[in-house]
């Protein structure tokens, strides 16, 4: 079993700044050389080759701890205890040698009985910055005595030897489940850090009951919480920023038998063609002091931003608190769910703009994890591409999805919980020849959804997914909502459905073993 909490000793010999506010953290980052501030006083740093995750350099050590609980596969990949050994031997020895460190003491979860207590050590004072803007911050008295049960040490400068830590490049990100304890290396992308907890969140909350996650979530008027899964690209934070609705947070959450909380305290937007008009709160937060901004380019002289310019990367991010949004909830959290969004972007045309779904049927979907990338987004590439991560967020999943997969079904069916899947992709034919689903029908039927009006609908069943699809919506075109009615050649929507539905069957393959007669039951029929 695991220790009750990390003890990772701090070298003497260096500077220890603890606990810095953001003003100091941005001083030092300053002065430091680590990055720059723009006109209105946001930091502007870059994260030099590394600017998103290196997924495939993340190892879990492989010991009596893990090797029945942890998912071990292309995801989940592990490191032998040894190797680990000489990758903290090391670690240390480098820390060891730093004149300056920061020290950061956080939560990971808004609820305090399902938190976990997080001390992160940086050689980068603006990465410090970051993860206290990330992670829930405590107050100054929750800071005394702080215990951590978690330690995430972060040197970029750090170069590690695959021969000697049993990894694959100079980058490495090692996570030591019984030690609690995660060493990352030769990469300045932050995110690493903010996705480390996510995954501890990820292993604790399941035994506990607890359902962790990837998904933004928001409060209705009328009080209720809706949960938002979805891949990237398919509108995920688009939608869930409605400014009629109260925002619980945009990525990590926990359901709770109370309520849906926020992990963090903070949001790391995408940054790249961000406009005013668009997306006026999050364009709000890169004219505030405390946000940092990555990869975003910056004119010299005038220090204006040009979030056009994809020079530095197309990933350009920035972080902020999320009481930078007005429409935030100041507790972090709300009721438990009355409504489960699940987000697609179906790039074969197929799917329609909204259907309602089982229980056994929410579960299925959720263990695909189906979006659509678009043809021509690689050389070759003429026909949508499907892809599937299951729970909407695989890289961040060390147990069995099917662990997740039962955690939210058995909460859908104990809260009579409304689940419903959108598709924001394309309609009246596939990509190339078909046209995006439009965002105001799309708004439409997802309030309609969310206000309760749309379980009134008269509904048929979709003869290729069987789930319920509404005939008809006030407001709404409901053409539609027939995907087969708006394409020209209706053979050819049928072959394509077919196509679809053995592409979702051959990926839920792996999962058949794992869940019950009704999961299995909830497949499309090809």
């Amino acid at each position: 079993m695991t220790d009750p909490k990390s003890t990772i000793e701090i070298p003497s010999n260096a500077t220890v700044h603890s606990n810095l506010g953001t003003a100091q953290l941005v001083e030092h980052a300053v002065n430091n050389g680590e990055g720059r501030l723009a006109a209105h006083g946001p930091l502007v740093v870059e994260t030099g080759k590394h600017t998103g995750r290196s997924a495939k350099d993340k190892f879990i050590v492989r010991d009596a701890e893990t090797e029945d609980t942890v998912w071990w596969g292309n995801t989940n990949v592990g490191m032998d205890p040894a190797h680990f050994a000489a990758l903290k031997e090391d670690f240390l020895k480098a820390l060891n040698e730093k004149k300056k460190l920061y020290v950061a003491d956080l939560f990971g979860g808004s609820q305090a009985e399902h938190r976990v207590n997080v001390r992160v050590i940086n050689e980068l004072a603006w990465h410090n910055l970051f993860i206290r803007t990330l992670l829930v911050r405590p107050e100054a008295a929750e800071l005394e005595g702080f215990d951590p049960e978690y330690t995430i040490i972060d040197l970029p400068s750090f170069r590690a030897d695959p021969e000697r830590h049993g990894c694959r490049t100079e980058t490495v990100v090692a996570v030591n489940l019984s030690e609690k304890l995660i060493l990352i290396g030769g990469t300045a992308y932050a995110g690493e850090m903010k996705k480390s907890v996510f995954g501890i969140l990820n292993y604790l909350l399941p035994k506990k009951g607890v359902m962790p996650m990837h998904c933004s979530a928001n409060i209705g008027p009328d009080g209720k919480s809706a949960v938002f899964f979805g891949l990237s690209g398919t509108g995920k934070t688009t939608l869930s920023a409605d400014a009629s609705r109260t925002l619980i947070g945009d990525d990590e959450h926990g359901w709770s038998d109370t309520a849906v909380f926020n992990f963090e305290g903070g949001c790391y937007a995408k940054m790249i063609r961000l406009s005013e008009e668009a997306e006026p709160e999050i364009y709000a937060t890169t004219r505030m002091f405390g946000t940092v901004l990555e990869n975003v380019v910056m004119d010299e002289a005038t220090r204006q931003l040009d979030f056009d310019d994809a020079t530095l990367a197309e990933n350009s991010r920035g972080a902020y608190p999320i009481d930078f949004i007005p429409n935030a909830s100041e507790e972090n959290l709300g009721p438990v769910p009355a409504n489960v969004i699940m987000l697609t972007a179906d790039a074969f045309g197929v799917l329609p703009p909204i259907a309602r779904l089982t229980p056994d049927q929410a579960m299925y979907h959720f263990l695909s994890g189906y979006t659509a990338k678009v043809a021509g987004t690689e050389i070759g590439v003429t026909e949508p591409e499907a892809t599937f991560s299951t729970c909407f967020g695989a890289p961040f999943m060390p147990r069995h999805p099917s662990v997740y997969g039962n955690l939210l079904k058995e909460r859908i069916a104990k809260g009579g919980v409304s689940c419903w899947l959108v598709n924001t992709g394309w309609t009246g034919g596939k990509y190339g020849t078909g046209k995006r689903m439009p965002i105001k029908e799309t708004r439409a039927l997802l309030n309609a959804a969310l206000d309760g009006s749309l379980n009134n609908a008269e509904f048929r069943k979709d003869p290729n997914f069987g789930f319920d699809v509404p005939v008809a919506v006030g407001g709404v075109d409901n053409s539609i909502l027939d995907p087969r009615s708006t394409w020209a050649d209706k053979d050819d929507y049928d072959r394509t459905a077919q196509k679809l539905v053995q592409l979702f069957a051959d990926n839920f393959a792996q999962f058949e073993d794992h869940v019950d007669e009704g999961v299995r039951q909830a497949a499309p029929v090809a």
